[in-house]
């Protein structure tokens, strides 16, 4: 890698040094300004006096990304690895529905042409690329992984038992005509939604019921408090270096060499 692609590496991959800082500011608004632009567009009197303007900034934003997605290709080692990673594909997705829409021409594709161009919201996912918070709240989710999913499958064991238990308790007559509409009836009280479309009708009924509003006030706390946890007591510091050879991201300070693939790292 010469000095000159790596120097763009750097910046577009690395947010720890200056360039890398200013380039992550500069796209995190222009990525707020294209999302700004997709819910405008779907303003009827805002499209029917302003859509030559909406058109025009919309391609520029999207020549814009498209020199990124350009870019971030042509400067990894290995770019069918950064092509089908989930950024890769995120930041496809954010610039095809405008280039389709040159393509699919006709009234009777007008709804298909609309609804591709929805795709572009995709582009709110890479906020999280581009802002330390971001970062660093995938980074907890991400270590609290194990912990979250113990946690759902608890949740899931739970709903099915209650589900059930409300079925035989209170059964077809009060809305309950099977266990997969008793496991509905479970998920929407334990989460306190409470649509109300189901409700148990017998005392017995109400009062497991009542047990399980309870239940959902706690259990809704759990992954809270799982991934607060891990923000607070970070499993380790790192940086946002990334693995020139397979992209992975978030590597020690001190990490001379890739954690996962033992490639060197850049200086």
């Amino acid at each position: 890698m010469n000095k000159t692609k790596q120097k763009i590496y750097e910046i577009i991959f690395e947010a720890d040094t200056p360039g890398g800082k200013l380039f992550d500011v500069a796209l995190l608004f222009i990525i707020i300004i294209s999302v700004a632009l997709v819910l405008l567009e779907s303003v009827p009197s805002i499209r029917e006096n302003h859509l030559q303007l909406l058109h025009i900034l919309e391609w520029c934003i999207t020549v814009i990304f498209s020199i990124e997605y350009i870019l971030r290709v042509a400067i990894v080692k290995k770019p069918m690895r950064y092509i089908f990673s989930f950024y890769g594909v995120i930041d496809l997705l954010s610039v095809l529905p405008t280039y389709i829409g040159l393509v699919v021409a006709g009234s009777h594709s007008l709804v298909v042409i609309r609804i591709l161009r929805l795709l572009r919201v995709f582009r709110i996912l890479k906020l999280t690329r581009y802002t330390e918070a971001g970062r660093s709240l995938a980074k907890a989710i991400w270590h609290s992984r194990e912990k979250i999913s113990v946690f759902i499958f608890f949740v899931s064991m739970l709903v099915i038992i209650i589900g059930t238990v409300m079925y035989l308790v209170e059964g077809p007559d009060h809305g309950f005509t099977s266990i997969p509409r008793g496991i509905y009836w479970a998920i929407v009280t334990l989460t306190t939604v409470g649509y109300g479309d189901i409700s148990p009708g017998t005392p017995l009924g109400q009062f497991l019921a009542g047990i399980v509003m309870i239940m959902g006030y706690a259990i809704i706390a759990v992954p809270t408090g799982i991934v607060t946890a891990e923000i607070i007591n970070p499993t380790s510091d790192k940086n946002t270096q990334v693995c020139p050879q397979c992209l992975h991201p978030s590597h020690d300070d001190d990490a001379v060499f890739c954690k996962k693939c033992g490639s060197r790292l850049n200086p």
